[in-house]
């Protein structure tokens, strides 16, 4: 992203090694492990991210929430980016930007695992935590109505590097469940984007391309039984 080109992904809501394994010989840049809705244990998430970075791909989870022993357990594990759901006021932002950087601009706690290479041989500890901060990702995910009047705060707020809008929670809080793409769903999500954008920061949507593991799968599902009926 630093380089000026779109990373590329793909979102995992199940716990699969073999996945990564498998689509760690394509060009991707990152996995996106969906750790709010999907089925992952703290175990499994250190397998994904020791997969993934055998195929120096960067292991992004969105959390359950923002809570900062929920986001150090990711991290920990060896998460590197978080996105941080049901981000509504500068009083969620702030802890989410809190728990995942280390001092000065955060409070991260350093424990002694495979997130922080089991603190082995770091002889410049400073300089580590300096590191780690500079290489961390944090977006910011709005998924309220009320973050229509507190976006310039949450703006404000130092370390959060991108910004997406969850459709359908969004359409919920709107008043129109289930329907992501009402007009007026669409048009206070375009408003949101554009005020982002004028503020000079970055929509996810800028920067990075996910597609769903679960379509690549029923394509190529659909490709094989196509293949056998002709």
């Amino acid at each position: 992203m630093r380089a000026g080109r779109k990373a590329h992904g793909y979102n995992l809501s199940f716990p699969s090694p073999w996945v990564i394994d498998i689509l760690g010989k394509l060009d991707f840049d990152f996995v996106f492990i969906d750790g709010e809705h999907g089925p992952f244990g703290l175990d499994q998430l250190e397998d994904l991210c020791r997969t993934a970075e055998r195929h120096d791909l960067t292991p992004i989870a969105r959390v359950p929430d923002i809570g900062s022993s929920t986001i150090l357990r990711y991290l920990d594990r060896g998460i590197m980016g978080i996105v941080g759901p049901h981000i509504a006021t500068e009083a969620d932002a702030r802890p989410l930007v809190r728990a995942c950087y280390f001092g000065p601009l955060g409070e991260r706690s350093f424990g002694a695992n495979r997130g922080t290479d089991y603190n082995a041989g770091i002889a410049d500890k400073a300089a580590y935590y300096r590191e780690a901060n500079d290489q961390m990702l944090v977006c910011a995910l709005l998924e309220d109505a009320a973050v229509l009047d507190n976006l310039d705060a949450i703006l404000a707020v130092p370390g959060i590097d991108l910004y997406s809008i969850g459709p359908n929670d969004f359409a919920q809080s709107l008043g129109y469940p289930g329907q992501p793409d009402h007009p007026e769903v669409v048009r206070t999500m375009q408003e949101l984007t554009n005020r982002i954008r004028q503020a000079g920061r970055r929509m996810q949507a800028d920067v990075t391309q996910t597609a769903w593991v679960r379509d690549m799968l029923l394509d190529a599902g659909r490709h094989i039984l196509s293949s056998q009926q002709g």
